[in-house]
């Protein structure tokens, strides 16, 4: 199982930037997947995460985040994407893709994403 993010940069406050996780070895359609990401000096928090209950697909934000970033996932690719809009500067932190699949936790390697002007 392999996860890489990528997407991230400099960006100033009100900008954009698309992240994206690309996957492999795992049955990309049927897995939950997760964004955290992890400040300077602080501890790794959740982000978003998008899962699926039979046919629904179902996603979730931490409240900082709400209304800004959007979830995706692109089974075709084996991607799953997080569109962040409004950038803020507390929005600085180094951001990674995770999964649980066949029990196990897996970790994709992070991406920087600075939000200053």
């Amino acid at each position: 199982v392999q996860l890489q993010a990528s997407g991230g940069g400099l960006v100033q406050p009100g900008g954009s930037l698309r992240l994206s996780c690309s996957t492999s070895g795992i049955s990309f359609d049927s897995t939950p997947m997760y964004w955290y990401r992890q400040a300077p000096g602080k501890q790794r928090e959740f982000v978003a995460d998008i899962t699926k209950s039979g046919t629904i697909e179902n996603v979730e934000y931490v409240d900082s985040v709400k209304g800004r970033f959007t979830i995706s996932r692109d089974n075709a690719k084996n991607t799953v994407y997080l569109q962040m809009n409004n950038l803020k500067p507390e929005d600085t932190a180094v951001y990674y893709c995770n999964t649980i699949y066949a029990h196990n936790l897996y970790w994709g390697r992070g991406t920087q994403v600075t939000v200053s002007s």
